[in-house]
């Protein structure tokens, strides 16, 4: 394959700092496959896609983008592109059968394969222990409403720094743990499924339990490892200045970043959030010394954004299930302007926002963007190319922002865009692309899009020209 000569755009003037990670980030279930070979056992996303009714058009990760086998394309792809770092999650079901014991060769063996032909190509690897797939043995078990499972991961964890520790650069415990626990077990629309408000704040508990033990895992394995953890981090904003929709943002606020961020960066959960929340739970299950552990020292804090949440007071409490347990009488909104296909709103602002929230109240932790952006409807011309003016434009305007903030003083060390490659969109099915790579379910074939062909000159040129 001829290669294209990129030269250097003396326009652009939004140039970020030298060392600064251009990535793509990916999850395993979502692009693997490969869901019942080599020893892996099903997780919750197995059982919760295989139940009739939970995904659209029944849609599984059984098959996905085949990456499993397509590993080396992908990362040859990656390549491609000009990436410095990949952002990959690990399928613990495929490491340890069951949630536990040894790990299992052929799983990990994966993984180190994975890495290997990563650094090999220059890019950083950037390893994701948990993005949603429990084994499902372990949710029999109580899944995350049981504290045993925060042990469970802990040793998990152990077993990746052991094989993957001298080669992994930055690791992420956790992804978006809001959405595991309140929409796997306070709203039930994702995996496990279960419906209970008191149990999704035991789950969020746990799960950053589960974050603290894997910290100390990891560090003591690998002490020359930077650590984090990805958080869907939002900007919540008030409808009007009123007493109420202001109390509604930070009712939300508290759920959404808050209950996450305090107990990570300051050791202790929010006076308000428990508040809040007396009447669903009494938190019995936070136990002395689990403050301490949530807050091991990590490195830095991803962000994942996609847009910011407008919030009122609602005239009727919501019935129904609720992923915002003790909050119920708070209304959402749509904030005005233009949407992607998944009908959220285009606004980089929201970004910008929470970066500078996280300097400003959070004593200028270190931040980067784990994910971000957007789905569209793709089309392929006759030619063959796959134009996406408008993901181009989307990614544009985020990346500004992200700009933005940094020359506000914000410490962001690089960007993950979301996604690599169109994959299973969890309870979304295969209906919505994500990706830079178009790929073709019924054939596997791999296309880059022009958003990729402009990521590309973005690393190349190390900035973007002001719009």
């Amino acid at each position: 394959m001829q290669t294209e000569v990129i030269a250097t755009d003396d326009r652009v003037d939004l140039r970020f700092p030298t060392g600064f990670w251009w990535g793509a980030a990916t999850a395993a279930y979502q692009i693997e496959g490969a869901a019942s070979v080599d020893g892996r056992s099903p997780s919750i996303w197995d059982t919760f896609s295989a139940t009739p009714g939970k995904t659209v058009a029944g849609h599984t990760g059984e098959e996905a983008t085949d990456h499993y086998h397509r590993y080396r394309q992908d990362v040859s792809l990656m390549s491609e592109i000009g990436l410095s770092a990949y952002r990959f999650s690990v399928s613990w079901p495929r490491v340890q059968a069951g949630g536990r014991g040894p790990a299992n060769p052929a799983g990990i063996g994966f993984y180190d394969r994975l890495v290997d032909e990563l650094m090999e190509r220059g890019i950083n690897p950037v390893a994701t222990l948990y993005h949603w797939d429990l084994p499902q043995a372990l949710e029999d078990e109580g899944g995350w409403l049981n504290r045993d499972t925060a042990h469970r991961f802990g040793d998990y964890a152990a077993l990746m720094a052991e094989r993957l520790g001298d080669r992994v650069k930055l690791w992420c415990t956790l992804n978006e743990p809001w959405c595991s626990a309140f929409l796997g077990y306070g709203s039930g629309v994702h995996a496990p499924g279960r419906i209970d408000p008191a149990g999704s704040l035991a789950a969020a508990h746990h799960l950053l339990l589960a974050h603290g033990l894997a910290v100390r895992r990891v560090r003591a394995i690998a002490p020359s490892a930077q650590v984090s953890i990805a958080l869907n981090q939002g900007a919540v904003r008030a409808v009007t200045d009123s007493p109420a929709d202001l109390d509604a943002a930070r009712r939300i606020d508290g759920l959404l970043n808050r209950l996450f961020l305090d107990p990570i960066l300051r050791g202790s959960y929010p006076a308000d959030v428990l508040a809040d929340t007396k009447d669903v739970t009494d938190w019995a299950f936070v136990q002395p010394g689990d403050l301490a552990v949530i807050s091991t020292p990590i490195d830095m804090v991803g962000a994942n954004y996609y847009q910011p949440d407008l919030v009122s007071a609602a005239e009727e409490p919501a019935t129904g299930p609720w992923p915002f347990p003790g909050s119920e009488s708070v209304a959402f909104h749509k904030t005005p302007g233009p949407q992607t296909a998944m009908d959220w709103t285009i606004d980089p602002t929201g970004l910008r926002d929470l970066l500078l929230r996280l300097r400003r109240d959070y004593n200028d932790v270190p931040v980067i963007i784990t994910e971000n952006g957007a789905a569209y409807a793709d089309r392929i011309d006759d030619d063959g190319r796959i134009p996406d003016a408008e993901r181009i434009e989307y990614l544009h305007a985020h990346f500004a922002a992200a700009h933005e903030a940094i020359e506000a003083g914000v410490d962001l060390r690089g960007y993950f865009v979301w996604s690599l490659l169109d994959n299973f969109e969890w309870a979304l099915g295969y209906d919505k692309r994500f990706g830079l790579i178009h790929v073709d379910y019924a054939t596997q074939q791999r296309t880059l899009k022009e958003s990729a062909h402009w990521y590309r000159r973005t690393i190349a040129e190390g900035g973007l020209p002001r719009r």
